[in-house]
């Protein structure tokens, strides 16, 4: 494992201003150009990134399917909804439609114009939980920026059908920013998710080019209102590394986030779904993705998934019951090797 420079957060042979990885040319100013973003002579991807998949039909498949709703799971190509589907047996369901009105250039989620909301879709997300008997679920959205409210209040009829139908699963919402609408955040949040999370998804220096008409300050201002108006819930977001950024800027992120009240923090590897989206600019190493970690609950975050594999929606039960915990829900001293709290200052 890489030793930490005192005072810097960063390992030896990583310089804080390189993006990432040992560079000829570390300072890295101003707003990134598609151009800079030139295919690297990258090879075969790293052991660590060689993962076998399990195919074939699934219980969570084929209720999908029969009920005709989508996951973020298939839409964005995850690399663990084999397992979710198989041994976890859960699923992050996508609500509003499989078409968003933004074309963010690291998602595998069509852009297009999308149909209108389907009335009956609530109902059948909770029937689809009922089917598989599931007790924490994630909920996500395409963004919706045709719609008056951003689909906040679609969103909370989820939350309530699942509330009347599947009284004892628990609820995370992962909605878009609502194009920066306050009523929106407020609506949702009234609804009482238990975990209310919005991805970061990228550092500020790389927000313009990769995330599609989003803004990172806007990001941080959802995040915010979800901390003021959901006081009960806790509130996490996600960052991909591996597109262009520096240690240093990660580490001004996870500090951006904390001010603004986040809880929960999970960092994976960006993997380039298809030849349409930007390309990797670099694989992290398990090691550094260790550090990272290190570095989150150093701040204060209650937990962090940080790791190659590791998404927004994945695992995500476990890092709820950390938070459960550390906020005194429940009386108990278990804990995993994946999330683990850090410990107590003497």
């Amino acid at each position: 494992m890489k030793a930490i420079l005192p005072g810097s957060g960063t390992p030896q042979g990583l310089q804080a201003g390189s993006p990432g990885q040992l560079s000829s040319n570390p300072d890295v100013t101003g707003p990134p150009r598609i151009s800079d973003l030139a295919q690297p002579t990258m090879g075969p991807k790293p052991a660590w990134l060689r993962k076998a998949l399990i195919h074939g039909d699934s219980e969570v498949r084929r209720t999908i399917r029969r009920l005709g709703l989508h996951t973020v799971c298939e839409e964005a190509r995850c690399p663990n909804r084999h397992e979710c589907w198989g041994a976890e047996k859960t699923a992050t369901f996508l609500v509003l439609g499989d078409r968003c009105t933004r074309n963010c250039r690291f998602c595998n989620v069509a852009a297009g114009k999308p149909l209108a909301p389907d009335p009956d879709e609530p109902a059948r997300v909770a029937e689809a939980i009922q089917a598989l008997n599931l007790s924490y679920v994630v909920i996500t959205m395409s963004t919706r920026d045709d719609l008056a409210d951003g689909g906040a209040a679609h969103m909370a009829d989820v939350v309530r059908a699942i509330r009347r139908g599947v009284p004892h699963c628990r609820v995370e919402v992962l909605p878009s920013d609502f194009g920066g609408r306050r009523e929106s955040v407020v609506a949702l949040a009234a609804v009482a998710p238990e975990v209310y999370g919005h991805n970061i998804e990228t550092v500020r220096r790389m927000t313009a080019l990769i995330r599609s008409a989003a803004d990172y300050e806007r990001s941080l201002m959802v995040l915010r209102w979800a901390r003021e108006n959901a006081p009960n819930a806790a509130t996490k977001s996600a960052m991909m590394v591996g597109l262009g950024e520096t240690w240093q800027e990660v580490l001004e992120t996870m500090d951006d986030l904390r001010q603004v009240g986040v809880d929960l923090l999970v960092i994976g590897q960006y993997l380039r779904p298809t030849r349409l989206q930007v390309p990797v600019q670099r694989y992290w190493t398990p090691d550094e993705f260790a550090r990272l970690r290190e570095e989150a609950l150093g701040r204060g975050f209650v937990a962090c998934e940080a790791g190659p594999w590791v998404r927004s929606s994945y695992r995500a039960d476990g890092m709820y019951e950390v938070w459960r915990n550390a906020r005194g829900f429940i009386q108990t001293h278990a804990s995993t090797s994946e999330f683990l709290l850090p410990p107590e200052s003497t």
